[in-house]
């Protein structure tokens, strides 16, 4: 699969290495060249210094061939927006934003873009913990 990820802070870049060894063609975009200090020195992929939001640095990173396009940036804002533009611009088959606001990851989910809120799977797993719950 062809990946691309925007932002390589801790969850991109653990997002990125792995796809990476499970041998996905992998490309990752951050405004901040000192980011990719958190990639593995095993990955392979591309790495993009710029703006994911603008066109020329999606353009730049091939984002119409892309199956796939995870937004993991801390800022729910800029991966709304991210995931959006790869998938009513770029027509990328699969997009997943991080959200922290779990009320705007269900109205994003409702538009079709898949979501993953850790603010609700972290609350989730220390309720399973504080009740013995396994799973």
């Amino acid at each position: 699969m062809r990946i691309c990820v925007l932002g390589c802070g801790r969850m991109g870049a653990l997002t990125a290495n792995t796809m990476c060894a499970e041998g996905h063609e992998v490309t990752v975009i951050d405004k901040n060249a000192d980011a990719f200090k958190r990639l593995s020195p095993d990955f392979t992929g591309h790495k993009i210094v710029g703006n994911g939001l603008e066109k020329s640095t999606l353009i730049k990173a091939h984002l119409e061939n892309m199956d796939a396009f995870v937004a993991t940036t801390n800022y729910d804002t800029r991966n709304i927006l991210g995931a959006t533009i790869a998938k009513k611009i770029f027509s990328v088959p699969k997009v997943v934003a991080r959200f922290y606001d779990q009320d705007r990851a269900k109205i994003f989910n409702a538009f079709g873009i898949e979501t993953v809120c850790v603010t609700s799977i972290g609350s989730q797993m220390v309720e399973n913990i504080i009740l013995g719950i396994n799973g």
